[in-house]
């Protein structure tokens, strides 16, 4: 996640430090019943299929020393983008016919733009399993998969920041796979898509956004996961994960959300963060930010700052990986839930 370098002062925390379950308003709303249960054998068999294991698996190659820190552009970043291309290619997950391979060109004078110096081009990879009934409807599901490199001959891993998140989405679409292999495809298509540039300013998915593979009108919402491997010290041991930014656009967005969490592993849904005006302002420090300037819904997954944020100790063997299976099945949860009801969600509030 993009660490917060401009001081902000005299910004009123307006949101409670507690937790919550799931909100009280959930009732309120007018939102189709929500059809995700645990009763629902095609989801159950896919759902299943993301497991700890494979996530560890995973991430002990993205995070490792040989990706030296994915900083953008850099020969490690690009290392860790093959495996995931390969990763894809072996589940049988293509790209987006339109772009005609996986990978979208970040060049470098659109970062040096935007404050990104001399950094190189650098590549946004994109994953794609087409709708079976409503295929120009896209649903989102992000991650960036850079960090911020080497420093001093010491690899800053990033195993939380991203490499969670990154390996969140290759688990979910795995999942998604599997089940449009047993005949049960997603109505909706499903974008797989990894951000470069995150650190240095969402340079990936400002990229993105400004230069769509699919209209954004089409899109119908973005579920970003930013790191979800760790606790914070306020959550230490909690099952729980920081939703931020489910209902700023859409009313029935963080509706599914709780209600795809209550029906798996009713996770503590923390909003403490879940407010534009918050001190922290993470609601606008990661790449779900660019779609939500765009009036597309967004929800954003986090587990929040710990001691080892942006530091060469977010190392692979200090992730809870029971926990990072339960967060990542929480979005495929919800992701499957809006890719296969009959009415795309709305957009009924204004950015």
């Amino acid at each position: 996640m993009k660490k917060l370098l401009i001081p902000i002062f005299s910004v009123a925390v307006l949101v409670s430090c507690g937790t919550s379950k799931v909100s009280n308003n959930t009732s309120k709303s007018t939102a189709p019943v929500v059809t995700v249960a645990k009763g629902d054998k095609a989801f159950l068999a896919a759902y299943k299929t993301i497991t700890a294991d494979d996530l560890k698996k995973n991430l002990y190659v993205i995070a490792s020393d040989e990706m030296g820190g994915r900083d953008t552009g850099s020969p490690g970043q690009k290392k860790a983008g093959e495996y995931m291309i390969n990763y894809y290619k072996t589940l049988g997950i293509s790209f987006p016919k339109a772009l005609g391979s996986y990978y979208q060109k970040v060049p470098a004078d659109f970062m040096k733009k935007r404050g990104g110096g001399n950094l190189p081009d650098s590549e946004n990879i994109l994953a794609f399993i087409e709708g079976s009934e409503k295929p120009n409807e896209i649903v989102v599901v992000s991650a960036h998969y850079d960090h911020v490199g080497t420093k001093n001959g010491v690899v800053y891993n990033g195993a939380d920041d991203d490499g969670s998140g990154t390996v969140g989405v290759m688990e979910i679409a795995k999942a998604f796979q599997s089940a449009k292999k047993a005949g049960n495809g997603p109505k909706r298509s499903i974008l797989f898509l990894h951000v470069t540039g995150e650190e240095h300013g969402l340079f990936g998915s400002e990229y993105y956004t400004d230069n769509p593979v699919f209209p954004l009108a089409n899109t119908v919402v973005d579920l970003n996961i930013d790191m979800i491997g760790r606790d914070d010290p306020e959550n230490r041991g909690k099952q729980y994960v920081y939703v931020i930014g489910s209902e700023m656009l859409s009313s029935e967005l963080k509706v599914i959300n709780e209600a795809a969490n209550k029906r798996t592993n009713n996770l503590e849904l923390n909003y403490r963060y879940d407010d534009p005006n918050d001190s922290e302002r993470l609601y606008y420090r990661s790449d779900h930010y660019n779609f939500a300037k765009n009036n597309i819904p967004v929800a954003f997954f986090f587990d929040g700052i710990h001691e080892d944020y942006h530091k060469p100790t977010d190392k692979p063997d200090k992730i809870d990986y029971s926990l990072l299976e339960k967060r990542t099945q929480l979005v495929f949860a919800t992701a499957w839930e809006i890719a296969n009801r009959a009415e795309r969600i709305v957009v009924d509030k204004k950015q």
